[in-house]
């Protein structure tokens, strides 16, 4: 697989990552709040653009920080706070958002997020490696070479 810079990396990743997304939530928040397809549709790209942003933004801050890291590689535990702090920040973001639109609580609106959270949890961290086994792991995990 050629390599890529750490940018187009980063936006190849996170465009992946929500059109699955968008497919796995507008059909999901209509049902669950028996809105009509096209209204709840329009909120997945939404809320997708947002994650797209934060998407970029986190990928960008957890790889400065995993640079400066003395052990190399993506652990477990690595990604487990790689998913934690994605979902965490976008839940911060998500759930105005989704009260506004849905016309529902702020309370409602972050239970609905649990629920979109338990799934994005373990399809963040899935995706993830998915990804990495794929496109091969970024400069920022990768073992120096030895020279």
């Amino acid at each position: 697989m050629p390599s890529m810079s750490p940018r187009q990396r980063r936006v190849l990743q996170a465009i992946l990552y929500e059109v699955f997304a968008i497919a796995f939530v507008g059909p999901v928040l209509s049902w669950a709040f028996d809105k009509p397809a096209t209204s709840t549709l329009a909120l997945a790209v939404l809320l997708s653009a947002i994650a797209l942003t934060w998407n970029y933004v986190f990928n960008g801050l957890f790889e400065r920080w995993e640079a400066r890291q003395v052990v190399r590689g993506r652990s477990f535990m690595r990604r487990l706070a790689h998913g934690v702090g994605f979902e965490g920040g976008l839940t911060l973001l998500l759930v105005p958002v989704m009260a506004l639109w849905l016309d529902i609580s702020a309370l409602q609106a972050f239970v609905a997020n649990l629920g979109l959270w338990v799934f994005f949890f373990v399809y963040a961290v899935g995706f993830t490696w998915a990804f990495d086994k794929v496109f091969g792991l970024p400069a920022s995990a990768a073992a120096p070479r030895e020279g």
